[in-house]
């Protein structure tokens, strides 16, 4: 068996093994025409249930054609045009060439002892970010699992800085649209079931600061604690971007922490035509970045950055085996002085290689290349009479539902709408995404891919059409 450990005495045997699965990943990435193929749990769950894992294949050649069977050949392949549905993005090459060589050297990007080199590139991006964020000397950060764990740890340092002995007291004012995990981090520091109050948002699906300000006053008459305001630059159902300038204004003049959520939205800081729609965000006190939606690589590539670096000092607990207090006065880097993780991976590779083969003008060409296509599907939709269109893209979301020309209940709109939707997925022609507006069902394009086109666009819009009209006629016909 210890053929197969990854050493000096195997490493033609790591080099033939890898070759051949980049060359079938290769051969499917050719051969691919559809962005899923349809198949379904009842179909796919038995091929896999099927597999004794404790019989072995023996080697890779076989346990790659078995892997074709159970998952490349039925995988939902995020680089098609087609595919609009979630903040998936399609990963740049130097970035994939990253996850091959931070996978096989396998460095922990917890102590220096562990990573040396490592430890220091990932600081070198965590000042780069940034530095492109505007937040000043004293900034500081580090790589997370994804945008969730960035905002847990952010509310965390938020809650410490409240300096309050009553957590019942707290609150974390964010907007209707804001994502789930600022409820869900709330529930996970301890904090009240009526700790996050819900800010309104306006016809463009952006925080109302006229309600934030009436909230944050009435924080304040009520002996309540602000503890953070939540500003969202590209909410994941719209979008959009909060108004960031007003939110810091008034977290500044009530005393509250501001963090500001660009896990979608941070693409922005590549964008030399766009960067301007995340101005403010210069002003927080913490910013979630995900390099995995809008920098194209692959997941997990997020991080967590702050103003005052000094703050992250309440995610620091030291250990004996690990990073002794001694290491601090040392001055030896240990990134888990600043992680709510121990062991991790050096994901910053993926994007340091991105910058030093692209650099940061040409993902932001990229960026800048799906917003201009949502502004193209959004004239494709305000313009077509099948669809209501919600809003105007500040980023590349587009929500939308099919509407039939006569007047049709609108529950049955909704069905329509949901089935032209699992009608794409069964087909496998397109992935597109959903959600509620106004309790309504609505359908989501997200667009991340560059390849994708405008008439991509039209011409999945014009097989939702056609699956909703034939649903809407059948159920015509089961009425009668």
């Amino acid at each position: 068996m210890r053929s197969h450990l990854l050493n000096g005495l195997t490493a033609e045997h790591y080099r033939r093994c890898v070759t051949e699965g980049v060359e079938r990943v290769a051969a499917k990435l050719i051969a691919t025409e559809r962005p899923f193929t349809g198949v379904t749990v009842d179909g796919l769950a038995p091929r896999v249930d099927a597999i004794d894992l404790d019989r072995p294949l023996g080697d890779t050649a076989a346990a790659l054609d078995e892997l074709e069977d159970v998952y490349l050949k039925d995988a939902v392949y995020f680089h098609h045009p087609r595919y609009l549905a979630h903040l998936n993005c399609p990963v740049v090459i130097p970035a994939v060439l990253g996850e091959a060589v931070l996978s096989a050297v396998n460095s922990s990007l917890d102590t220096w002892d562990q990573s040396a080199g490592g430890t220091l590139i990932e600081r070198k991006l965590i000042d780069w970010t940034t530095g492109r964020l505007g937040l000043g000397p004293a900034a500081d950060g580090v790589f997370t699992s994804g945008g969730s764990q960035s905002n847990l740890q952010a509310l965390l340092l938020a809650r410490e800085e409240a300096k309050s002995d009553d957590l019942a007291r707290l609150r974390v004012l964010a907007s209707e649209t804001s994502h789930f995990s600022v409820r869900k981090s709330a529930k996970l520091l301890g904090l009240g079931p009526d700790a996050v109050l819900t800010v309104p948002v306006d016809r463009d699906k952006r925080m109302r600061t006229v309600a934030l300000a009436h909230e944050l006053e009435r924080c304040r008459a009520e002996g309540l604690v602000p503890m953070a305001v939540v500003g969202t630059a590209g909410t994941t159902d719209f979008g959009s971007i909060d108004p960031l300038p007003e939110i810091a204004g008034l977290c500044a003049r009530y005393g509250a922490w501001l963090h500001v959520d660009a896990a979608y939205g941070c693409g922005l800081l590549a964008s030399r035509r766009y960067r301007h729609r995340i101005d403010g965000v210069e002003r927080a006190d913490s910013v979630t970045v995900d390099y995995h939606k809008s920098f194209f690589q692959p997941v997990s590539s997020s991080a967590v950055l702050v103003r005052d670096g000094a703050t992250l000092r309440h995610a620091t607990y030291h250990a004996d085996y690990l990073n002794p207090r001694r290491m601090v006065r040392e001055r030896i880097p240990n990134q888990v002085d600043k992680s709510l993780q121990t062991t991790r991976r050096f994901d910053a590779l993926k994007l340091w290689l991105t910058l030093r083969t692209m650099g940061a003008d040409g993902i932001g060409e990229l960026f800048d290349e799906v917003l201009d296509l949502a502004v193209e599907g959004w004239g494709l939709l305000a313009a077509d009479p099948r669809f209501d269109v919600v809003v105007e893209p500040a980023l590349s979301t587009l929500v939308f539902r099919y509407v039939p020309a006569a007047g049709t209940d609108p529950a049955e709109i909704d069905r329509a709408n949901l089935h032209a939707r699992k009608a794409l997925f069964a087909a496998g022609d397109a992935v597109v995404a959903g959600t509620t507006v106004g309790g309504r069902h609505y359908l989501k394009f997200t667009l991340l891919n560059p390849e994708t086109t405008p008439a991509d666009i039209a011409a999945v819009l014009d097989l939702i059409a056609g699956h909703a009209e034939q649903y809407l006629g059948g159920s015509l016909d089961r009425a009668s």
